[in-house]
């Protein structure tokens, strides 16, 4: 038997409700980058009283010993479009800042906010990036012929409509436009039909940027949560040259079949060892605790193109023909 992508670090979960300064229900879903050499989290907290903020957790090896802010380190605004919390973070790098795309919790529903900090401890709020009803959003770290680019998951409210991951540019981080679907939702009875998100920040690799997402299937018992892999070309990052046809982690371990939410595996963020291979990916288990899974980006690359849904494998390390297989052998459409 083939040995899995992601190997659970032992330790896992590596932070849970009990381990935080102050009351809470649950700690998930956490971004992280690296800081002043130490690995840092911003961790989704629920409160006892359902609405979440946002807490610093902060590591030597970014596996134990965190240092736990001891106060909510980013907290809702008041404003309308944080009025029931804030949520889901992702962090990117962009000309050596820290830019914090987040979900807002507003009375309409979902929505993108956008965050800069040099430190964690001072933040510049952005506003608004991108109205309700829409999340799972990053930022790619280099701009493309001048502009920003943005992976979100818009969701629409017509019954039987699938939910897709979107890509959208900006000259200015305030205005956006030029909307098109990056990534679609397959139907059926694959693992990730009906709905599709970002999972961590999109991640440059020779061959493209990697990235993870998660896929949800509707089963008897309920929403099953998975994380796949796909690769988007490096300099035109709206062309998808590989998309895997399985899941790549999937809930198995106790605290990811049990918790606020069952069976969910979230990643939110992931980043690279100074080996420049192993993969140290975050994630929200179950809605209730973080979790942490390492991999060889090498093999996250090659597993893209060797299970490509257009039914490679690669060798190339690209694929003409993914939008062709996006839905299954039939190739139909949406």
């Amino acid at each position: 038997m083939k040995r899995r992508l992601f190997s659970r670090h032992p330790t896992n979960p590596i932070l849970t409700p009990d381990d935080w300064p102050y009351p809470v229900n649950a700690v998930f879903n956490p971004a992280v980058t690296v800081h002043e050499g130490d690995t840092v989290l911003l961790v989704r907290v629920e409160d006892r009283s359902g609405i979440s903020h946002l807490t610093v957790a902060r590591s030597a090896d970014g596996y134990g010993d965190w240092k736990i802010d001891p106060r909510p380190t980013f907290l809702a605004d008041g404003s309308d479009a944080e009025v029931w919390g804030v949520e889901d973070p992702r962090i990117t790098v962009i000309d050596g800042r820290f830019h914090i795309t987040y979900t807002g919790f507003s009375a309409a529903g979902p929505l993108v906010c956008l965050a800069v900090t040099d430190d964690f401890r001072e933040f510049e709020r952005r506003g608004v990036i991108m109205p309700p009803e829409d999340k799972d959003a990053a930022l790619f770290p280099v701009r493309f012929d001048g502009r920003y680019a943005l992976i979100h998951r818009p969701v629409t409210a017509y019954p039987g409509m699938q939910a897709h991951i979107w890509l959208s540019w900006s000259p200015d981080l305030h205005h956006w436009g030029d909307y098109q679907v990056l990534l679609p939702a397959r139907r059926g009875a694959w693992w990730d039909a009906g709905k599709v998100g970002l999972g961590p920040p999109p991640l440059p690799t020779a061959h493209g940027w990697l990235l993870c997402y998660h896929g949800v299937k509707q089963t008897a018992a309920g929403a099953l949560y998975r994380a796949g892999l796909a690769m988007l070309d490096l300099e035109d990052p709206r062309r998808v040259i590989g998309r895997s046809r399985d899941w790549v982690l999937g809930p198995e371990a106790p605290y990811e079949r049990s918790g606020d939410v069952p069976d969910v595996v979230f990643p939110t963020g992931w980043v690279v060892e100074e080996d420049g291979d192993t993969v140290r990916m975050y994630y929200g288990a179950a809605d209730t605790c973080v979790a942490v899974a390492t991999a060889s980006l090498g093999e996250l690359v090659e597993h893209v193109f060797a299970t490509c849904v257009c039914g490679g494998p690669h060798t190339d390390y690209r694929c003409e023909d993914v939008a062709g297989g996006l839905f299954g052998p039939s190739s139909s459409r949406l």
